[in-house]
C-alpha cells in the first residue's frame, strides 16, 4: 500500500532535503518503488539527484498551479527504483495563489489519490522551510510526517509552531496523520546535544525515532556529487544510519497496517 511521507521543518538547517534524499534511496535500495517530490523553491533534493532546477519543462508547481498530472511530472533518476518530481522557482508563486482557491490545502492530496494505480510503494515530500499553503498541503496529503530536528535549543524550540499545525491538519484535512521526530547533525561529545536528546525523548516519547543521524561531512559532500549519500559512499556512518531510518520506518508502516486489519 502506497504510503506518503512529508519531510518538515518550519527551521532551515536542520538536514530536511538530506533526509528526503537519502531516506528515499535507502527506501528504494530496500526494494521499494520510490517517488521523490520537490516542493522547495530551492530546489535543492533537485539538484541532489542531480538535475539542473529550470531545465524541467513540468515542475511540481504545475501539479499545485495547474492540476497537471503526477505522471506527466516525473522524471527518472539514475537510480533505480528511484524517480522525483523537480522543482522551481515558480512554486512560490502558490504561496500567493493556492489561498484564494477553493479547498487549496488539499490539492496535492487529491493529486495522489485522483492517481489510480500510482506505481511506488513511498512518496516521500521535501518542503519549503515555512508553514505556509505548501506545507499545508503536505501535511494533508501525508500518512507520516517526518520533522528533523538538530538537537540544540532554537531548532526544538520550532517544534512548537510544527505540534500546532499538526493539530490543525488533524482536525481539518488529514485525521489519521502520524508525526515522527528525527534527531540530526547529532555530535555525541556535545553534552548540550545529548541533554536536548534526553529531553526531546522525554516529551515526546514515541513520537521521537530510535535512529538518528550523527555528523558526518560525507552528508554535505554527496550533493555536490549530484548523489545520495548511499551511493555516494556506501559505507559512510550517514549510509548506514539512514538505512536503519528507513528500515525503522517500514516496520513502523507495517506494524500500523497489521493494527489497521485486526
Amino acid at each position: 500500500m502506497l504510503k506518503t511521507i512529508a519531510v518538515s521543518n518550519e527551521k532551515g538547517g536542520v538536514a530536511k532535503t538530506t533526509t528526503t534524499l537519502s531516506l528515499g534511496a535507502a527506501l528504494a535500495e530496500l526494494g521499494n518503488r520510490v517517488l521523490l517530490i520537490d516542493l522547495d523553491a530551492q530546489a535543492n533534493l533537485t539538484l541532489g539527484v542531480g538535475f539542473e532546477p529550470g531545465e524541467a519543462e513540468l515542475t511540481s508547481s504545475h501539479i499545485m498551479l495547474d492540476n497537471t498530472p503526477i505522471l506527466s511530472v516525473r522524471r527518472k533518476t539514475e537510480i533505480e527504483n528511484l524517480d522525483l518530481i523537480p522543482s522551481s522557482s515558480r512554486i512560490e508563486t502558490s504561496e500567493q495563489f493556492l489561498p484564494v482557491r477553493t479547498n487549496y490545502t488539499t490539492i496535492l492530496q487529491r493529486a495522489i489519490k485522483g492517481t489510480p494505480n500510482l506505481p511506488y510503494d513511498y512518496i516521500v515530500l521535501d518542503c519549503p522551510p515555512a508553514l505556509g499553503a505548501i506545507t499545508r498541503n503536505a501535511l494533508a496529503a501525508a500518512d507520516i510526517l517526518l520533522i528533523p530536528t538538530q538537537a540544540e535549543y532554537f531548532s526544538a524550540y520550532a517544534l512548537r509552531n510544527m505540534m500546532g499545525l499538526i493539530r490543525r491538519t488533524r482536525e481539518v484535512d488529514n485525521p489519521n496523520l502520524a508525526y515522527r521526530i528525527l534527531v540530526t547533525m547529532l555530535d555525541r561529545r556535545n553534552k548540550t546535544h545529548r541533554n536536548i536528546h534526553e529531553q526531546l525523548r522525554s516529551t515526546f516519547g514515541t513520537g521521537v525515532l530510535s535512529t538518528v543521524i550523527e555528523l558526518d561531512t560525507k552528508l554535505r559532500e554527496s550533493p555536490i556529487a549530484g548523489l545520495p549519500i548511499t551511493h555516494y559512499k556506501s559505507g559512510a556512518r550517514g549510509s548506514t544510519q539512514y538505512r536503519v531510518l528507513a528500515q525503522e520506518l517500514m516496520e513502523y508502516v507495517k506494524e500500523t497496517e497489521n493494527k489497521q486489519a485486526a
